[in-house]
């Protein structure tokens, strides 16, 4: 069994309304504790297990303010750092450079170790990992417990400190530098240079991942007050990618009353959208809304979990492929689970909560995964 399975076996919730109980938080630390993170890279740090639990462990921390749970989100952040293409034995990518990227240097395309949207996902997790120390000014100068295995900075201030440079190193060295190309009123597009989708506009649900990266370091950087603008600069390319999105996704009446949103994989597509890429989409766009940096708004929210209840809910336990409702194979193919993602809209239809938290989770039984049960605390968090 994945150690995310064993993990939730022991998360368990203990009702669907009120605050996260104390019980709720403990059953979560103690599920953390097999949680290890991996030490192979690209996806597994993006929608792979050891991203989503790096997240998972960030809003339990947010929500508790237990420093354990960060501590262990420390190590996490420490492991995604040390394997770097650069910080050991790297190969070189399709810049002809051993760039700062996460790679797997066997999977070429064109016969080139080629980079995409999940890059955005590491740097996302140093930058969420630091601002969350910083915004604990009582801890920053003391040791984090763990020694500094990898000579990261003993106390807190100095480990997000170095997160934030490292991540910084990312984004300067081959994000901005040779990825992407946002000369276009700061929107995301692959650069013609890249052998991954040369030229072509970057999907949502990657573009969501270039945003929790610059989202997270504009405030950790904002936090430190040590580069204004860089702070400026990153906001710019979340915000553009955002009225980007608003822009040409507009709500409509649904077949049940309710405004509900079309959307594609990329945004020359009005629709389409699969239920796999629509998840990760929407949590980018609730890390966004619950940020309060960007303008996103209730109302531009709701419309998202509408089209979950009200289109892609097909009967219990049965979920469409794709947000008009139809469903086919693969990433469009039906599930018999809420993804998690999605389950974050129950903040925006706080009537369809109980439907949506009863489709994954039993009071008092075990959770299914990590994400999920994370991601219920944060709902029942955000409607206390």
């Amino acid at each position: 069994m994945a150690l995310s399975c064993l993990a939730a076996n022991s998360m368990t919730v203990e009702s669907f309304d009120g605050p996260v109980t104390k019980k709720e938080v403990d059953s979560f630390k103690t599920g953390m504790q097999v949680l290890k993170p991996s030490t192979s890279s690209a996806n597994e740090w993006a929608q792979g297990k050891s991203g989503e639990n790096t997240k998972a462990l960030g809003m339990m921390y947010e929500i508790s303010n237990d420093v354990a749970i960060l501590n262990k989100m420390i190590t996490f952040c420490d492991t995604v750092l040390s394997i770097r293409n650069d910080m050991g034995k790297g190969c070189k990518i399709w810049t002809g450079r051993v760039d700062p990227v996460w790679v797997d240097c066997t999977e070429k395309l064109d016969g080139k170790v080629f980079t995409g949207g999940e890059q955005g996902d590491p740097v996302g997790h140093l930058g969420y990992c630091a601002r969350l120390i910083l915004n604990t000014k009582s801890i920053l100068n003391s040791q984090v417990p763990d020694k500094d295995p990898h000579n990261y900075g003993k106390t807190y201030l100095d480990r997000a400190k170095t997160y934030v440079k490292q991540a910084d190193k990312a984004v300067d060295d081959h994000i901005l530098k040779s990825l992407l190309d946002v000369s276009r009123n700061k929107r995301q597009y692959f650069s013609k240079a890249s052998v991954y989708k040369s030229g072509g506009t970057v999907p949502w649900n990657q573009q969501m991942m270039f945003n929790y990266g610059f989202m997270n370091l504009a405030i950790a950087h904002e936090l430190l007050g040590d580069n204004p603008g860089k702070v400026k600069l990153y906001d710019s390319f979340v915000k553009a990618s955002v009225d980007w999105f608003f822009s040409t996704t507009k709500p409509v009446k649904g077949k049940k009353g309710n405004m509900v949103y079309s959307w594609g994989y990329i945004p020359e597509n009005s629709s389409g959208e699969d239920n796999n890429h629509g998840s990760l989409d929407v949590a980018g766009f609730s890390r966004i809304f619950a940020s309060g940096r960007y303008g996103v708004t209730k109302a531009q929210m709701e419309p998202f979990a509408n089209t979950f209840v009200d289109i892609m809910t097909l009967g219990k336990g049965k979920y469409a492929g794709r947000t008009d409702g139809t469903t086919g194979d693969g990433n469009s193919a039906g599930t018999d689970y809420v993804r998690s993602g999605w389950l974050l809209m129950a903040e925006f239809r706080p009537n369809a909560k109980k439907e949506l938290f009863s489709a994954d989770f039993e009071i008092g039984k075990p959770a299914r995964k990590v994400d999920q049960f994370a991601r219920g605390m944060w709902v029942k968090h955000r409607l206390d």
